[in-house]
């Protein structure tokens, strides 16, 4: 076939007039993030307190464990303003309140417990920092070591203006503090696992 382009083109032109052929929407989406960050924990991000025998855990009120503490750390590939947040995976059975995370719940829908995380010892490109956290999107921020799914957490110089700072390395303890609830609101006839779980997530400012 010898059709010249400029002849294909004008086919290609005319066609949906002369075939009145239906028509369908597509879109091309995507975000440009300012630079990559990765924030990563220590142990697989795992803490477990083993066997816990009922009879050591109060009975009228919460049982408070032992804090346990992992190494968070984010990287980004230049300086970037970040903030952190959680995704409670285990939505609405906290037995303390909302703003910690919850445990899951026992075969009878009782509630475990709850736990919550802290950042401590933030240190951001070799300098001590302090954290920053914003419940109202980042319009304003406050001292906090919270970390949460009601609040955004950033990072702060120490000792200057509670304002978002850019980061390259940013380490810090993540401490968790953990609660089990009484035992006289859990029905416990056998093993009973704490199925805790949140994710970490990164925002970029």
């Amino acid at each position: 076939m010898n059709s010249s382009p400029a002849v294909f083109l004008a086919t290609l032109l005319l066609a949906p007039t002369v075939l009145a052929a239906s028509s369908t929407d597509f879109a091309v989406t995507g975000t440009i993030t300012p630079n990559a960050c990765e924030p990563m924990l220590s142990g697989g991000g795992v803490v477990d307190y083993g066997k816990m025998p009922a009879k050591e855990l109060n009975t009228d009120s919460p049982t408070s464990l032992l804090p346990e503490t992992m190494q968070m750390e984010v990287l980004c590939e230049a300086p970037t303003f970040i903030a952190l947040s959680t995704i409670d995976n285990r939505a609405g059975t906290s037995a303390i309140n909302d703003y910690w995370h919850g445990l899951g719940l026992t075969d009878s829908g009782e509630k475990l417990g709850a736990t919550a995380f802290g950042l401590l010892n933030p240190v951001a490109d070799g300098v001590t920092v302090k954290t920053i956290n914003s419940t109202d999107g980042g319009v304003t921020w406050l001292p906090s070591i919270y970390l949460g799914h009601y609040t955004q957490t950033s990072v702060a110089t120490n000792g200057g203006a509670n304002t978002p700072i850019a980061i390259r390395q940013f380490s810090a303890d993540l401490r968790v503090y953990t609660m089990v609830d009484g035992t006289d609101r859990l029905t416990v006839l056998d093993e009973v696992p704490l199925d805790g779980h949140a994710t970490v997530q990164l925002k970029y400012l």
